[in-house]
């Protein structure tokens, strides 16, 4: 069975008003995604490359059951299916899991698609995942209520001993900086170059709002798109928290100088037994 056969129906929306904000952030950003990176199908095997040896307990070298339950694009998703595992990517936008099915399509690798809510998690089936994945700052999207209910519907979806791995922003470091905006990133040749840069609102001690433009060459002019959506920075101290309270063992956090990700990145192991 192909990808393009493997894709869920939508799940009901959530009702909270950041719910709404993150969705819309996410359905409008799908189709230019890809262009935040430099070069996307570079980004996609490099972060696979360095994302797989974490994902392996006692060395084994079997290929994985990996859950990826906020999928966005594919970009993980798509690597670890490159790699050989056996890949479930679940997201909450709808535009996004549509585009990461037809990038699996393009790249000829086999993924279950299904649009599903990463606290809750209802509509995937499984539940002996070997990991599940939630890369790229998705958790601070969350409200504390609601990581928790995540950090449970993950542990539901592992097998005994499966490993969570998630990536977030380093903020311990930002909420000392608070920065007002990600300085520019500018990508591609002439007639085909883009500007990639952010700006952020902070709400309050904890909020921000971030404001990302895309700037497109589009020949004699340029082209500006705006996306806006609600981040809460969570400090690796409370994800720690919430996870050991959550059933999970051995939380270990990795930054990007000791993994090679972009983001600091926290690894633990499912044992609510113990």
């Amino acid at each position: 069975m192909n990808a393009s056969n493997r894709f869920s129906q939508t799940p009901k929306k959530r009702g909270g008003v950041l719910d709404q904000k993150v969705l819309d952030f996410y359905e409008s950003l799908a189709a230019r995604y890809h262009l935040i990176f430099e070069d996307w199908d570079r980004a996609i095997d490099r972060q696979a490359k360095v994302l797989d040896p974490l994902l392996h307990v006692q060395s084994t070298d079997r290929p994985l059951k990996i859950l990826d339950c906020a999928c966005g694009i594919g970009t993980q998703a798509i690597g670890f299916a490159k790699l050989g595992h056996t890949v479930t990517a679940s997201d909450l936008s709808e535009a996004a899991v549509t585009r990461a099915r037809q990038e699996a399509e393009i790249r000829g690798v086999d993924i279950s698609f299904l649009v599903s809510d990463m606290t809750s998690m209802s509509e995937i089936t499984e539940s002996t995942f070997d990991v599940v994945a939630a890369m790229d700052n998705a958790l601070p999207h969350l409200s504390r209520d609601e990581v928790r209910r995540a950090l449970r519907a993950i542990g539901s979806k592992l097998a005994q001993n499966g490993r969570f791995i998630a990536s977030i922003r380093d903020y311990d470091e930002l909420l000392n900086q608070r920065p007002t905006m990600q300085q520019p990133a500018f990508y591609g040749d002439a007639g085909e170059r883009r500007i990639v840069h952010q700006v952020w609102d902070w709400i309050d001690a904890e909020r921000y709002i971030v404001h990302l433009y895309i700037t497109e060459e589009s020949r004699p002019t340029w082209t500006t798109h705006h996306f806006v959506s609600e981040y809460r920075c969570i400090l690796r101290s409370e994800l720690t928290n919430e996870l050991e309270s959550a059933g999970f063992k051995d939380v270990q956090w990795l930054m990007p100088g000791q993994s090679g990700y972009y983001q600091p990145i926290v690894l633990a192991r499912f044992d609510p037994a113990s």
